[in-house]
């Protein structure tokens, strides 16, 4: 049985462990293989302290199986975001992804809620569609920590009452 819970100090080396595996298993072909290979779950689990926003993991059996980040859209108390959202990959498919999704959405009071996902990364836009959320036309660029590369990113938005 999975279980929703906030995430804790002693949850963020095995979430950032996740995080590490989900990247590697998802950007593959995506992201340059260095990139992926320079994961370092205990430098990403140091960093999980001073994160902005909330964090649910996704336990099961004693082992986070997933992660969510969420809180304010880059300091704009009106509009909500969610951070980060990864699944151990051995759990894909499984519906892990759809409830801490759903938890971050349902703990967000904000009517519009935003989040930015890699152009290429299909399977992520398709999850993102599947919950309401379509392109809103904004773009940017995301740089792999420690490294001058750039990847096209595109902004996806859910407006609460009405489609977007």
């Amino acid at each position: 049985m999975t279980k929703l819970r906030p995430e804790t100090a002693a949850d963020h080396l095995q979430a950032a462990e996740v995080h590490a595996l989900a990247w590697r298993r998802a950007y593959a072909g995506i992201l340059p293989g260095s990139a992926l290979d320079a994961l370092d779950p205990a430098e990403m689990a140091e960093r999980r302290a001073g994160r902005a926003g909330d964090s649910l993991v996704a336990e099961q059996d004693g082992r986070v199986v997933g992660f969510v980040n969420y809180g304010s859209y880059r300091g704009d108390e009106s509009i909500g975001e969610i951070y980060a959202i990864y699944v151990h990959p051995d759990f894909w498919g499984t519906g892990i992804a759809d409830a801490l999704f759903t938890a971050a959405l349902d703990a967000l009071p904000q009517a519009e809620v935003r989040l930015w996902v890699l152009a290429e990364n299909q399977r992520a836009q398709r999850f993102y569609a599947r919950h309401g959320l379509s392109r809103d036309g904004e773009t940017g660029t995301f740089r792999p920590r420690g490294t001058e590369l750039g990847f096209p990113i595109a902004r996806w938005t859910l407006v609460r009452g009405r489609q977007a």
